[in-house]
């Protein structure tokens, strides 16, 4: 086989090398994943995330995977902003069952410097006192927002790609790619760390799939957690009759994101609640090293907190400890 499997932390990688991983024959991909993985990290251990969605639906943006946006008719419930309170009492949940990481989600188009964003950065503080790293997912936002984020103690800062730059209009309009760019470096700039992925299932080609892990993988820095999510069709949304990804795809993905991104934390996302328990385990044999944990992401369904530690049983993981970086 070639030796474009081995690829330096941080080295700039070609979208042709990326091709020549992603195209290789799926069983000859994971055997490689599998070695990188085991060279580069604990492969036993896995990241457990709590994500809460601290503010729900009602959304500008008009991603069109996306339940929340308003103008689409989902019958997802609208909630204001949670209390401080309440985001405490589910952080102390989600750490009682192993959980290292608490990411919090606003559905909001960007950051306004508001009395939200104040009792956000409150939620932070709390949240990062009990020990556990903090994340939130609240749009775009300048790098002065950044620094109070960080500054609160947040430790990271999910913003996704989504796809590739070239089928990135065809998901979304109301914002555009360099955006999304932009924000990630003014999280990198306030010494978050940077939690990026992407969307799969979604119509796009291979060719978008390998032109968004180029993007992620030749970043200034290589996110240090990238998500790999398998599109939920949600009915009402413009992308309700997709087919649900297959899972030789989510592996491919997984396995490619690991050799080119062999420091980054890779991590199983939206659509787990469809995949058995083998599916999944060969999702880890390829490199996925953290999940979401909870009955729901956002708004979409997910494995409770009793399935995954059985399966990690199974499988003989471990829980990650917060702040291993």
């Amino acid at each position: 086989m070639s030796n474009t499997f081995n690829v330096e932390l941080n080295e700039v990688v070609s979208k042709d090398t990326i091709r020549e991983i992603y195209h290789t024959p799926l069983l000859d991909l994971i055997f490689r994943a599998a070695l990188v993985h085991r060279e580069n990290e604990s492969y036993s251990e896995v990241q457990i995330s709590q994500l809460i969605s601290v503010k729900t639906g009602g959304c500008s943006e008009d991603c069109a995977y996306c339940p929340q946006a308003a103008r689409y008719q989902t019958g997802v419930d609208v909630h204001a902003l949670m209390s401080v309170e309440k985001v405490k009492e589910l952080a102390t949940e989600a750490k009682e069952r192993g959980a290292s990481r608490v990411c919090m989600g606003a559905s909001w188009r960007e950051v306004r410097d508001n009395r939200d964003f104040d009792r956000i950065l409150q939620m932070v503080e709390e949240v990062h006192a009990m020990g556990m790293e903090v994340c939130c997912t609240l749009g775009m936002l300048n790098e002065i927002q950044a620094m109070r984020l960080k500054e609160a103690g947040c430790y990271a800062y999910n913003h996704n790609i989504d796809t590739s730059e070239s089928y990135y209009g065809e998901i979304i309009s109301t914002r555009n790619f360099q955006d999304r760019l932009n924000t990630l470096e003014n999280v990198r700039q306030a010494k978050m760390t940077v939690c990026s992925g992407g969307i799969i299932g979604m119509g796009e080609s291979d060719e978008d799939r390998i032109g968004m892990l180029h993007t992620l993988a030749n970043l200034p820095q290589a996110p240090d957690s990238v998500p790999i999510n398998a599109l939920v069709a949600v009915k009402g949304t413009p992308l309700e009759n997709q087919q649900q990804v297959p899972i030789q795809d989510v592996v491919r993905m997984v396995a490619t994101a690991r050799i080119i991104m062999p420091k980054s934390v890779v991590r199983l996302s939206a659509g787990r609640n469809s995949m058995s328990l083998s599916d999944q385990a060969l999702c880890f044999m390829a490199g996925a090293n953290s999940i979401f944990a909870g009955e729901k992401l956002l708004t979409t369904p997910n494995p409770d907190f009793n399935q995954d530690m059985e399966m990690f049983k199974i499988l003989g993981l471990t829980p990650r400890k917060a702040f291993k970086a």
